[in-house]
């Protein structure tokens, strides 16, 4: 089991770093004004709406604009704090994990509901969004899993109800 989650913890960490470069500067555009961002990342936005017919993206429905809102002050940071949890080695990434995996498995469902449901989306445009639902499946996989380093048993007493009583 200590494989696997060490496997786990390599693929979460990529994404996430992945994620940690992309959200604020291409998922940012949806909700912040264009003029923020340096106009090689708009054409770049622009030719992905183009190419894969990413219709939520350039027409911005408000549920959508309203997932990005959250992804940019939820989700993001939690992509940041978990990078650093795995490369600490910190026993709190199970929830960052969890609570990320979660976020995202939402709006992905959402996401994909509207997808499916409008019809308007092609076979290209729902391969883009997949993998993030897979990613969000194995955060919260990850949540679920126990921390891979070197843990307290409970049976043990804490330090403070071991010091000698006068």
């Amino acid at each position: 089991m200590g494989a696997f989650v060490k496997l786990l913890d390599l693929l979460l960490f990529i994404y996430f770093f992945f994620l940690a470069i992309i959200v604020p500067l291409f998922d940012g555009q949806s909700a912040l004004p264009k003029h923020m961002f340096p106009p090689v990342l708009v054409d770049l936005k622009s030719w992905y709406t183009q190419e894969y017919g990413d219709y939520l993206v350039s027409e911005k429905p408000h549920f959508f604009v309203g997932l990005i809102w959250l992804e940019l002050l939820f989700a993001w940071p939690l992509c940041v704090i978990s990078l650093y949890a795995i490369v600490a080695g910190k026993s709190w990434l199970n929830t960052t994990c969890l609570l990320y995996g979660v976020s995202t498995l939402t709006a992905m469902v959402a996401i994909l509901s509207e997808m499916k449901g409008s019809q308007r989306a092609s076979d290209k445009l729902m391969m883009v969004y997949y993998p993030f639902l897979a990613f969000a499946v194995l955060a919260i996989l990850r949540g679920l899993l126990p921390h891979s380093g070197k843990s307290v048993s409970i049976g043990k007493r804490s330090a403070i109800s071991r010091k000698k009583r006068a």
